[in-house]
């Protein structure tokens, strides 16, 4: 296990190193916290940490950021105390972890013997029952004498519930770096102000603007009232990642489903009729479908300026 000592901080723990974990089982996970693919991991993540501490298990959060709102570690604090996690936290702001351990993924698991080698990786969610029982081989081997194979079974809720298995839309970046698939009439004007159209007619996975937007690397960020954003996608589940542009204001939105008030399909972060409010930079979880999924026309109009627009993602 390479060190660890390219974090620049520590929650719910004093620094730990390589060294000071020989004897012990290690589980690093490598994640940032407005991903879904690393949030919907948790549940396990906390069961694995309640169940195993005492045989000699430590998980640790690795958390390398994606955005640049996450290498705030304000921002990293809030989201840690939200989503209620008790083991060590390595803030990893400037990628030191990352590049040492190679890593290219979130989230990304890598499991530790007691003598420091890394016996075993996953990329990505799925396969926890194969992740357990490795945990439980690697704490036999060390010594930890009966450890209950039964296997964790959590019930994530909200923006940790599982994946669907019906999603047929990718990541979406809004930032001109990484994004694809753009259908308003307007071609994107790279960290310039300019007025789009939303699409009328999206095919599947296109999305388009819609009002006054400043299109910068990762985001586009609102610079006018009515501003929208208008995604054609095929999942049970749609979120959004969005943040202020200035700390402590917030921006109101509201969420439309082929042209409706979503109702029972409302996400976490939106009520029935579709409000709501982005007040910190994180991942909101916009539309969750109760029925059969089909293609649906997602809208979100932010009634206030001053919003960012960093990506969709689908569950």
């Amino acid at each position: 296990m390479p060190d660890l000592g390219g974090a620049v901080g520590w929650l719910n723990s004093s620094p730990l190193d390589r060294d000071s974990l020989i004897g012990k089982v290690v589980l690093a996970d490598i994640w940032t916290y407005s991903c879904i693919n690393s949030l919907r991991q948790l549940p396990y993540l906390k069961d694995w940490y309640e169940k195993y501490k005492d045989a000699g298990l430590v998980v640790i959060g690795v958390h390398s950021p994606e955005f640049r709102f996450e290498k705030d570690q304000e921002n990293v604090e809030r989201a840690v105390h939200g989503l209620e996690l008790d083991y060590p936290i390595a803030i990893d702001s400037k990628m030191g972890i990352w590049q040492a351990f190679n890593n290219e993924y979130w989230p990304a698991d890598y499991f530790v013997d007691g003598k420091g080698r890394i016996r075993y990786h996953h990329f990505g969610e799925g396969e926890y029952d194969q992740s357990e029982r490795v945990i439980q081989q690697l704490l036999k081997e060390n010594g930890a004498g009966q450890v209950d194979q039964t296997l964790v079974k959590p019930s994530g809720e909200g923006i940790e519930a599982p994946y669907s298995m019906d999603v047929r839309s990718p990541e979406t970046y809004a930032g001109y770096l990484r994004t694809d698939h753009f259908s308003s009439q307007e071609r994107i004007a790279p960290d310039s102000v300019k007025t789009y159209s939303p699409p009328k007619n999206p095919g599947l996975n296109e999305w388009g603007l819609g009002g006054s937007w400043k299109v910068s690397d990762e985001s586009a960020a609102l610079q006018a009232p009515n501003g929208k954003n208008v995604f054609r996608f095929h999942a049970r589940d749609l979120h959004m990642v969005l943040g202020p542009i200035e700390p402590n204001k917030s921006a109101h939105y509201s969420v439309k489903l082929d042209g409706e008030p979503p109702g029972e399909n409302h996400g976490v972060d939106t009520s029935t009729l579709g409000s709501g409010e982005v007040n910190q930079p994180r991942l909101y979880q916009l539309i969750r479908q109760k029925g059969q999924v089909t293609d649906r026309t997602f809208e979100i109009e932010f009634t206030d300026p001053g919003v960012q627009a960093y990506s969709f993602t689908f569950g």
